[in-house]
Protein backbone atom coordinates (compact mmCIF):
# COMPACT_ATOMS: atom_id res chain seq x y z
CA UNK A 1 0.00 0.00 0.00
CA UNK A 2 3.29 2.22 0.83
CA UNK A 3 4.70 1.77 -2.16
CA UNK A 4 1.42 2.37 -4.43
CA UNK A 5 0.82 5.76 -2.34
CA UNK A 6 4.90 6.76 -3.02
CA UNK A 7 4.61 5.61 -6.58
CA UNK A 8 1.30 7.90 -7.12
CA UNK A 9 3.44 10.81 -5.86
CA UNK A 10 6.29 10.30 -8.29
CA UNK A 11 3.76 10.69 -11.15
CA UNK A 12 3.79 14.11 -10.84
CA UNK A 13 7.81 14.12 -11.29
CA UNK A 14 7.82 11.67 -14.46
CA UNK A 15 8.21 13.37 -17.69
CA UNK A 16 7.91 17.04 -16.71
CA UNK A 17 10.14 20.14 -16.05
CA UNK A 18 10.63 21.16 -12.25
CA UNK A 19 12.91 23.20 -9.92
CA UNK A 20 14.66 20.44 -7.69
CA UNK A 21 14.78 23.37 -5.05
CA UNK A 22 11.17 22.96 -5.58
CA UNK A 23 10.37 19.80 -4.06
CA UNK A 24 9.88 20.31 -0.40
CA UNK A 25 9.66 23.82 2.37
CA UNK A 26 11.75 23.76 5.18
CA UNK A 27 9.93 22.56 8.59
CA UNK A 28 11.09 24.21 11.55
CA UNK A 29 13.57 22.49 13.58
CA UNK A 30 13.02 19.80 11.08
CA UNK A 31 14.94 17.44 8.40
CA UNK A 32 12.68 16.43 5.72
CA UNK A 33 13.84 13.99 2.93
CA UNK A 34 11.98 12.88 -0.42
CA UNK A 35 12.93 10.07 -2.49
CA UNK A 36 12.87 10.77 -6.44
CA UNK A 37 14.23 7.43 -7.82
CA UNK A 38 14.31 4.38 -5.94
CA UNK A 39 15.86 1.24 -7.81
CA UNK A 40 18.20 -1.80 -6.77
CA UNK A 41 20.73 0.34 -8.67
CA UNK A 42 20.29 3.01 -6.82
CA UNK A 43 18.83 6.09 -4.85
CA UNK A 44 18.30 9.91 -5.26
CA UNK A 45 16.60 11.48 -2.47
CA UNK A 46 15.95 15.62 -1.62
CA UNK A 47 16.37 16.63 1.62
CA UNK A 48 15.64 19.70 3.64
CA UNK A 49 17.56 21.10 6.74
CA UNK A 50 16.26 23.32 8.81
CA UNK A 51 19.19 25.41 11.02
CA UNK A 52 21.52 23.68 13.28
CA UNK A 53 19.54 20.26 12.31
CA UNK A 54 21.65 17.69 10.79
CA UNK A 55 22.20 14.04 10.45
CA UNK A 56 24.48 12.09 13.14
CA UNK A 57 27.59 10.47 12.77
CA UNK A 58 26.99 7.16 10.39
CA UNK A 59 28.23 4.68 7.26
CA UNK A 60 26.90 3.29 4.14
CA UNK A 61 28.06 0.75 2.08
CA UNK A 62 28.01 2.42 -1.02
CA UNK A 63 29.62 5.33 -2.21
CA UNK A 64 27.08 9.08 -2.45
CA UNK A 65 27.17 11.80 -4.07
CA UNK A 66 25.61 15.00 -1.97
CA UNK A 67 24.54 18.10 -3.96
CA UNK A 68 23.96 21.46 -2.11
CA UNK A 69 20.69 22.97 -4.02
CA UNK A 70 21.05 26.39 -1.65
CA UNK A 71 22.60 27.12 1.84
CA UNK A 72 25.67 26.05 3.55
CA UNK A 73 26.17 22.54 5.24
CA UNK A 74 28.93 20.72 7.51
CA UNK A 75 29.59 17.68 6.07
CA UNK A 76 32.37 15.69 8.47
CA UNK A 77 33.36 12.61 6.52
CA UNK A 78 36.49 10.06 8.50
CA UNK A 79 37.07 13.01 10.93
CA UNK A 80 37.74 15.96 7.65
CA UNK A 81 35.19 18.55 8.52
CA UNK A 82 34.11 20.35 4.61
CA UNK A 83 32.03 23.66 4.28
CA UNK A 84 29.75 23.05 1.54
CA UNK A 85 27.43 25.98 0.00
CA UNK A 86 24.65 26.43 -2.50
CA UNK A 87 26.39 24.52 -6.14
CA UNK A 88 28.98 22.63 -4.38
CA UNK A 89 28.80 18.84 -4.50
CA UNK A 90 31.48 16.43 -2.69
CA UNK A 91 31.64 12.27 -2.75
CA UNK A 92 31.18 10.55 0.60
CA UNK A 93 32.98 7.12 0.09
CA UNK A 94 31.56 4.00 1.01
CA UNK A 95 31.84 2.45 4.92
CA UNK A 96 33.33 5.67 5.89
CA UNK A 97 31.88 7.67 8.83
CA UNK A 98 30.29 10.54 7.81
CA UNK A 99 27.79 13.58 9.36
CA UNK A 100 25.71 16.05 8.26
CA UNK A 101 24.95 19.35 9.88
CA UNK A 102 23.24 22.42 8.62
CA UNK A 103 25.50 25.72 8.91
CA UNK A 104 22.60 27.68 7.21
CA UNK A 105 19.35 25.74 6.31
CA UNK A 106 20.13 23.90 3.33
CA UNK A 107 18.21 21.93 -0.03
CA UNK A 108 20.61 19.21 -1.21
CA UNK A 109 20.47 16.05 -3.49
CA UNK A 110 21.46 12.41 -2.03
CA UNK A 111 22.49 10.21 -5.02
CA UNK A 112 24.01 6.71 -3.85
CA UNK A 113 24.96 4.42 -5.98
CA UNK A 114 24.52 0.47 -4.74
CA UNK A 115 26.16 -1.16 -8.56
Amino acid sequence: MERNKERKGMEKLVAHAIRLIDLADYQEESVVSRTIIEKKTGTVTFFAFDEGQGLSEHTAPFDALVYLLEGEAEIVISGKPLRLKEGEMVIMPANQPHALRAVKRFKMILTMIRS
